[in-house]
């Protein structure tokens, strides 16, 4: 009988691991550079040559129009606006819902869990969510968004989960030396759900920072429009549709650098906020997922 050789299909076994990382990697490489660097090239060469990596004649022309116009800057702010405090509220409400629900003594905890797995399973639908959130007077204004996206269920969930793994023993010794409630929360748990949070905070921002149907569907002002319903504007919308729209005067004037331009630029933050916490992400991610 021939021995197997495990040491040679291994090596073939990770050669070939390494051809397909490699080849989806530059998949999801080349479009990204592609963006980027075309954002730095004239609209002459954009049309003229095509597909290309390295433009022949940098200028700097699209990020410094996009940095002049006042709509785009209006819209940057209303993103920040909306990612900054939509996170905080979103994050602090799943958070402070997670720890209670974790607790078994609490009553109508199995009910309150129960609802909350029916909101992942059957949604009230558009139109009646627009009529509540128009009773309540929040048309035309930021806490629309907010309310309407304040807490993930499934998030809560995982964060539940993660309360609920914490020994009872701890809080009982925090109880003995006289910690309240509160201080045991800010203290003692959130120092231990620090992998979660940021995990969930960063979910939680990249969902607000790309906000675009609930914005579309809630705020009528365009002063208020978050930066991608500027970018569809941009990139989408049509310019027969040019009187229909307040940003559609700008838009036919836009060169195909300045589209790249706002690209770039509407990534940027997510992309500089996402090494702070990508320490924290694995962790994160299976924290929970041992005990339901």
């Amino acid at each position: 009988m021939k021995k197997l050789d495990i040491r040679g299909n291994e090596k073939h076994f990770d050669l070939t691991i390494y051809f397909i990382l490699i080849i989806w990697s530059l998949i999801i490489i080349i479009p990204v550079l592609y963006v980027f660097m075309t954002s730095f090239a004239s609209e002459k060469e954009y049309l003229t040559r095509g597909f290309f990596i390295i433009p022949r004649d940098w200028t700097m022309q699209a990020y410094e129009y996009l940095l002049g116009n006042n709509n785009f800057l209006q819209s940057f702010k209303n993103a920040i606006l909306i990612t900054a405090i939509g996170t905080f509220i979103s994050i602090s409400m799943t958070t402070l819902m997670a720890y209670g629900l974790s607790k078994k003594w609490l009553k109508g905890r199995s009910l309150m869990n129960f609802m909350v797995v029916f909101t992942m399973l059957f949604s009230g639908g558009m139109i009646p969510t627009y009529l509540v959130v128009n009773s309540l007077g929040m048309i035309d204004t930021f806490w629309a968004i907010w309310m309407t996206s304040a807490i993930a269920p499934f998030y809560l969930i995982v964060m539940r989960s993660f309360f609920a793994s914490i020994p009872y023993e701890l809080e009982e010794a925090a109880r003995c030396d006289g910690c309240g409630e509160w201080r045991m929360f800010i203290s003692i748990i959130l120092p231990l759900a620090k992998a979660a949070i940021a995990t969930f905070l960063l979910f939680y921002m990249v969902g607000y920072w790309s906000t675009y149907f609930s914005a579309v569907l809630y705020l009528n002002d365009p002063s208020k429009w978050p930066l991608q319903v500027f970018l569809r504007q941009m990139l989408i919308v049509n310019e027969t549709m040019e009187e229909s729209s307040v940003f559609m005067d700008a838009v036919v004037r836009y060169t195909p650098g300045a589209k790249m331009a706002a690209i770039v630029i509407s990534t940027l933050p997510m992309m500089l906020i996402y090494p702070f916490v990508q320490k924290h992400f694995n962790k994160g991610m299976l924290l929970g997922s041992v005990k339901g």
